[in-house]
């Protein structure tokens, strides 16, 4: 089995030649079909996140992620082995989606079926070893969803970008309606404009400062585009929602968009904090009571709602977000260019 591992933070990926594991118990042995390479990656493969205001970053080495690590959480894969307690709908042949957001699968939330909110993550290709490889151990069959003739490589990021942006447009459903606003037109920028529409919303508004990713999000449907950093970036959003602004989705995560995703909401607004850019909050006290607004953080999202996606994406034949295959040998170059802003979408491992 040939596999790239993070074995230092910071460092080039190392490819690894070790025995094809054979599953044990409830496992499940997959062939690597494509692997998204998602930004959270780089925030592994650097060991941490910034957390701003002078604090120290948050390391992931402290957060239980050893080295070495196979990362990926965005698989698809074929299945060519169970273990012999493994039950359930999976069968060898079937190709499916992994549902990585694993958690202790004991406590009240794992049995609930809302393991990405355990606080003991087993995340797969976080904690556990994942997709940048030609073979991948899958813990349980129902992890596993068939994609049921869906592409490999463009279904890939449904496992996160996908159900992230999904679980992000449910917590703003009752005001869809009204044009919502979405920062950030990478790889889940992109995602949630597509599932917007097939979600039956109004659109959106994008804010990205990089005009090729802005050009995109035109393309894929926004009813229009604006650059975070202009000076009058505020009255333009304003200006091109047309009505008063209720939600807005902040796919980023740094100081800059989440003050601007607060200032642009009218009172009684929702602000769901996604990104993980890094840096601290930004919002003066005050104005959170005078202005009545919500403030939530969304989490990938749970098993349910990605089984839900992947029915949504089959029935409402949504658009898939433009995506880059590359070499499974190519991986180090993939984290490169996403790190660089290279990417216009989503980079797909292809063993």
């Amino acid at each position: 089995m040939k596999s790239f591992k993070v074995t230092d933070f910071n460092a080039p990926l190392t490819q690894v030649d070790e025995p094809t594991p054979q599953p044990t118990g409830t496992q499940v042995l997959i062939k690597v079909k494509a692997a998204g390479v998602c930004h959270s990656d780089l925030h592994i493969w650097e060991g941490g996140y910034d957390l701003g205001h002078g604090r120290k970053p948050l390391s992931l080495k402290d957060r239980g992620v050893s080295l070495p690590r196979t990362m990926g959480h965005e698989t698809v894969g074929e299945v060519v082995a169970l273990g012999p307690d493994a039950k359930g709908n999976v069968k060898v042949g079937d190709v499916c989606l992994v549902y990585p957001w694993l958690g202790c699968g004991k406590c009240e939330l794992c049995l609930a079926d809302q393991e990405n909110m355990c606080p003991k993550a087993n995340s797969l290709g976080v904690y556990c070893d994942g997709g940048y490889a030609d073979h991948m151990t899958v813990p349980n069959p129902k992890y596993l969803i068939n994609l049921k003739g869906l592409d490999p490589v463009t279904t890939a990021p449904y496992a996160c970008s996908g159900v992230t942006t999904y679980s992000a447009l449910k917590k703003v459903e009752e005001h869809f309606n009204h044009p919502i606003v979405i920062f950030g037109a990478g790889g889940l920028g992109l995602m949630a404009l597509s599932l917007l529409k097939a979600m039956g919303g109004k659109g959106a508004i994008v804010v990205d400062i990089d005009a090729r990713k802005r050009e995109a999000a035109e393309k894929a449907g926004a009813l229009g585009s604006v650059d975070g950093m202009a000076p009058d970036a505020l009255e333009q959003i304003a200006k091109k929602a047309g009505s008063p602004v209720y939600a807005a989705i902040d796919l980023v995560g740094n100081a800059q968009t989440a003050q601007l995703g607060f200032d642009c909401l009218t009172k009684g607004g929702k602000l769901i904090m996604v990104g993980l850019f890094g840096g601290g909050a930004p919002w003066a006290l005050p104005l959170i009571p005078i202005k009545a607004i919500t403030i939530q953080g969304s989490y990938v999202g749970n098993l349910r709602e990605t089984e839900e996606l992947l029915d949504l994406v089959r029935t409402k034949k949504v658009a898939p977000i433009p995506v880059t295959p590359m070499p499974l040998t190519k991986a180090d170059d993939a984290l490169r260019d996403l790190k660089s802003g290279k990417l216009v979408g989503r980079a797909v491992l292809t063993p």
